[in-house]
């Protein structure tokens, strides 16, 4: 790997990495970190419409719907109606809920996982950092 001190990189390079670490974690229930962001998204927020789930996840809708179909597609969740795209309804399914249930400990390995590498200063500083970056516009 080039060295490098663009932000933008080494942000891009740590988010790969990590997300393979969640990735790898959550392999024996079938899904990937994003998916199953999106199940717990779901498990919080109840029956969101697409749209105030997008916002809550801090994705465009186009990248959720991608991430919808697939989880929607192995029966995890299901659209419901409303009067137009923007107001479906999203929730989770029995089999979604039973996934979460499974993956929950694989996902909380992972955290503790890296939360070791880190340390607790370094994890509590760069938590910091994030949410500062959180707040970019």
């Amino acid at each position: 790997m080039l060295p490098t001190q663009c932000l933008c990189t080494k942000l891009r390079r740590a988010s790969r990495g990590v997300t393979r670490i969640y990735d790898e974690a959550l392999a024996d229930v079938g899904l990937n970190a994003a998916q199953f962001s999106l199940l717990r998204y779901l498990q919080r927020l109840g029956q969101p419409s697409i749209s105030a789930l997008a916002e809550a996840m801090g994705l465009d809708r186009s990248t959720l719907g991608r991430n919808l179909r697939v989880v929607e597609g192995r029966g995890l969740l299901q659209l419901g109606g409303g009067t137009d795209q923007r107001s479906r309804q999203v929730a989770l399914t029995d089999a979604g809920v039973r996934v979460l249930e499974q993956g929950a400990p694989l996902w909380e390995r992972a955290q503790q996982e890296l939360a070791l590498r880190l340390g607790a200063d370094k994890r509590a500083e760069l938590m910091a950092l994030l949410d500062d970056l959180e707040t970019i516009d």
